[in-house]
């Protein structure tokens, strides 16, 4: 029961009690275990800041990543272009080497073609010689390299 006024012997032995053990119970178990609150708060916190520092690296990696990525494209179109220059002017010289060989095979055509030309005005002008030659003869009634018999030529 309690008494009013209190029994004050009974109050300090309380008081000093509660004392002893909150002393023992800080001893033995608040402080340990705010002791293993602190570090995990601060185990936390460096685990936070390595995730951090983590994640922008994984950042910085992207970044470089895709710097290098357009680098390269932008090397590999410069070496298609490079490429297709260097197929365009071998095309252009295998086409001017072509062109060079069909005029050259059209100069040889027309050449022969020409001595062929040469050749036939030739025999047709023999021959239009000789039938020119054989038909005054054939008028004459006689050859033309023979001198002539004629009664008027003779006076």
């Amino acid at each position: 029961m309690l008494n009013i006024p209190p029994n004050w012997g009974t109050f300090f032995a309380l008081i000093v009690s509660f004392l002893v053990f909150w002393f023992i119970f800080k001893r033995l178990l608040f402080g340990p275990f705010l002791a293993l609150l602190s570090a995990r708060e601060q185990r936390m916190r460096e685990l936070k800041d390595d995730a951090q520092r983590v994640l922008n690296d994984a950042k910085a990696a992207e970044e470089r990543y895709r710097r290098e990525l357009a680098q390269v494209h932008r090397a590999s179109a410069a070496e298609r272009e490079q490429a297709r220059r260097v197929a365009e002017q071998e095309l252009a010289g295998a086409v001017e080497q072509a062109r060079e060989a069909a005029r050259r095979t059209i100069e040889q055509a027309q050449a022969e073609v020409e001595g062929k030309l040469q050749l036939a005005y030739q025999h047709l002008e023999e021959l239009s010689r000789a039938l020119a030659r054989e038909l005054a003869e054939k008028l004459l009634g006689r050859r033309l390299g023979e001198p002539a018999h004629s009664p008027e030529l003779r006076q």
